[in-house]
């Protein structure tokens, strides 16, 4: 199988989505720093790189968050290049673990919260190169994590706000407010 690799623009200027036409991980993985990429051969490899500033790998991209003083028209192709090549020689994001379905947990409302954040948010944050996932809910307030591109991504915020919020608060009436958990 040749591997394709395409880019695509996140709304975060400093994430770009490598995607590729291969499944490269059921669910997620985060590399938020250099250290914790430690137990992932390919983003181990990646943070080789002076300029990559962190790795987030969904079903068949990778975002990678570049440095500031880095220019993505300089680091693109070379990005584009490792990353074929990584993916063409199998390098592991980490090693493997039976990953059944989301289990979801908590009260009523709370399996409620995740079923909608899985079935409708997920796909859509997932577009945009970023995750989410449920942390809790207390009083009327969700309180959810991003990842990937939507950590730090700009808009991020209004689409937490308008879109989210706004999602669970008309499918769930006990949801009052909708808040991020900072990395």
């Amino acid at each position: 199988m040749t591997i394709n690799v395409y880019t695509e623009q996140t709304p975060n200027p400093a994430t770009m989505k490598f995607m590729v036409n291969k499944l490269l991980i059921n669910g997620s993985e985060d590399f938020a720093t250099k250290e914790s990429a430690e137990l992932s051969p390919f983003a181990k490899e990646l943070f080789k790189f002076n300029f990559v500033n962190g790795v987030f790998f969904a079903s068949n991209f990778v975002t990678i968050t570049k440095t500031e003083d880095a220019e993505w028209a300089d680091i693109e192709p070379i990005l584009k290049e490792f990353v074929k090549g990584a993916v063409e020689s199998e390098y592991k994001i980490k090693e493997e673990t039976d990953e059944a379905a989301p289990a979801f947990t908590g009260t009523d409302i709370e399996i409620k919260i995740q079923q909608i954040l899985h079935d409708y948010v997920r796909p859509a944050v997932e577009q945009d190169g970023g995750a989410i996932s449920y942390k809790s809910f207390d009083d009327g307030i969700v309180t959810v994590e991003l990842r990937g591109s939507c950590s730090g991504c700009p808009s991020s915020t209004i689409t937490l706000k308008s879109g989210i919020q706004n999602l669970l608060q008309r499918m769930v009436p006990e949801v009052k407010e909708v808040v991020s958990e900072a990395l």
